[in-house]
């Protein structure tokens, strides 16, 4: 293992490195910070370069094809003032590029912090997918007519052989690491007959192909899309099943109704649509698109043991269910409803797993007259709270030699509004990182509270931090109040 954390760090220099060089040659002068971004459901590993002028990232990826997609694709939809990262300049490799960065909100992360349990759909959503909405038959017909479709990789037309590698995706990394029972022959004769039918609903437009909630970015509350680098010719129903039906953000059916009601109206401003067999196809291209899902997050899951893909298994399963209830399947298809119908008969299937989280959280209070702390794990990152703004005890002699663990001082802190107010902000911020960290399995978060002296205001905000954490998620928490332990 740790022969293999070494060759990791190595190559993660050597990226770095190339990174910094092809900056060199763009700009003429030094990168600032440059940090790795956590890896999500693709291998191109991201770069953050910090301190400049324009937010910049570094893009490594071994598939020079997929590189020159990318590249093809962005700079027409640029062309076309569509709002997409704009490629600054790429290596002579082809293995590495850099592009603007958009940040870190998507589509999905805001509607997760802005959707709350047992209540309606927010009405603030349902106008951000509008705006979402508008843009994709810019993509599809619009730009779609200028695409160098000879860039397409793997393939260029979502024809028989793209939509057969889905179905055994899901059938080889789902059906069979999930053990779930199927006959081989009468499930691919089901395919066949799936994928004949799909095949009549044409590829006239350019299918973006994961258009989904992740690869949507908002930038003062607009829409920027990225990872359309897998886009081909393709049917329209294909793009607007994959937002309507993205697993977990689990649109409710009154909704992606009334999304895909609005999609209509928008596409007809730039191509004739025949509503009702537009309705026919939609329907088998969101099948497919769930059963593709499947397959990802097994191969991604039971395969390559990340246990944070197969939390979205339940999510994928309800949709086949709606789509069962509602007899939305467009054929008979037996043994493919068999399949079905004993994957959501599962109970396993329905409850999202629980894994034992090996994250660290390690919380710290500090002075600032002696520095921030350094992040021990070597992974950089985490958060930095300056408690300098709130009432300080410091400054009346009854609390000077007493500290924020002291009950006097938790007292007066606790007398103060504003104090309650910036620890709530705090906790809010560290949650939203801890949930995403455990369902990454990520292993180790920093969290750092810096007051003047390192002994009151500090102190206390830490240590009330450590018990909402370990409370909140029962992880471990690591609690050094830097100044105290000298």
């Amino acid at each position: 293992m740790k022969r293999k954390n070494e060759k990791g760090k190595v190559r993660m220099k050597n990226e770095e490195s190339e990174i910094r060089n092809l900056y060199r040659s763009w700009k003429g002068d030094e990168p600032g910070k440059i940090t790795f971004l956590p890896e999500s459901g693709s291998y191109r590993k991201y770069y953050r370069l910090e301190g400049m002028q324009e937010p910049v990232l570094g893009v490594f990826n071994d598939d020079r094809k997929e590189n020159d997609a990318f590249v093809s694709f962005s700079e027409t939809f640029s062309s076309h003032g569509l709002p997409v990262p704009q490629v600054y300049k790429k290596d002579s490799s082809g293995q590495v590029y850099l592009l603007s960065d958009l940040g870190n909100l998507t589509l999905f992360s805001h509607l997760s912090m802005n959707r709350k349990d047992n209540e309606d759909f927010p009405e603030e959503m349902i106008t951000i997918y509008r705006k979402v909405i508008d843009f994709l038959p810019l993509f599809q017909v619009v730009a779609g007519k200028d695409i160098d479709y000879e860039k397409c990789y793997p393939r260029q037309v979502f024809d028989s052989q793209s939509m057969m590698w889905d179905l055994n995706y899901f059938k080889y990394h789902f059906l069979k690491l999930a053990k779930v029972p199927f006959d081989e022959q009468k499930l691919e004769d089901d395919f066949q007959s799936l994928v004949h039918f799909l095949l009549d609903a044409g590829s006239e437009h350019f299918m973006y192909r994961d258009f989904q909630s992740r690869n949507i970015m908002l930038v003062n509350g607009d829409p920027w899309f990225i990872d359309f680098q897998g886009g081909r010719r393709g049917p329209p129903q294909y793009d607007i099943a994959s937002l309507l039906y993205d697993a977990k953000a689990s649109l409710p059916e009154s909704v992606r109704e009334q999304l895909l009601e609005y999609y209509l109206g928008v596409l007809e401003k730039y191509s004739p649509v025949d509503r009702e067999s537009f309705r026919q196809y939609y329907y088998g291209f969101v099948l497919i698109r769930i059963l593709q899902a499947l397959g990802a997050y097994g191969f991604r899951g039971y395969f390559e043991n990340k246990p944070h893909f197969l939390k979205s298994i339940p999510f994928a399963v309800k949709n086949l269910g709606r789509l069962l209830e509602r007899e939305f399947l467009p054929l008979p298809l037996p043994a493919l409803r068999k399949v079905l119908e004993e994957i959501i008969a599962n109970p396993a299937f329905h409850e999202i797993p629980v894994t034992a989280s090996t994250l660290v959280v390690r919380v710290s209070s500090f002075s600032y007259k002696s520095g921030i702390p350094s992040d021990e794990s070597g992974n950089g990152g985490g958060f930095v709270f300056d408690c300098r703004a709130l009432p300080n005890p410091g400054r009346y002699e009854e609390y000077q030699s007493l500290t924020g663990n002291d009950p006097q001082v938790i007292t007066f802190l606790e007398k103060e509004p504003e104090v309650g107010e910036f620890l709530n902000h705090a906790c809010s911020l560290v949650d939203q990182s801890i949930r995403a960290y455990i369902g990454r399995g990520f292993t180790s978060l920093s969290v750092s509270f810096g007051c003047t002296g390192g002994q009151h205001r500090s102190v206390y905000c830490a240590g009330e931090l450590a018990k909402h954490i370990v409370s909140k998620f029962g992880v471990t928490v690591e609690l050094n109040h830097t100044r105290l332990n000298k």
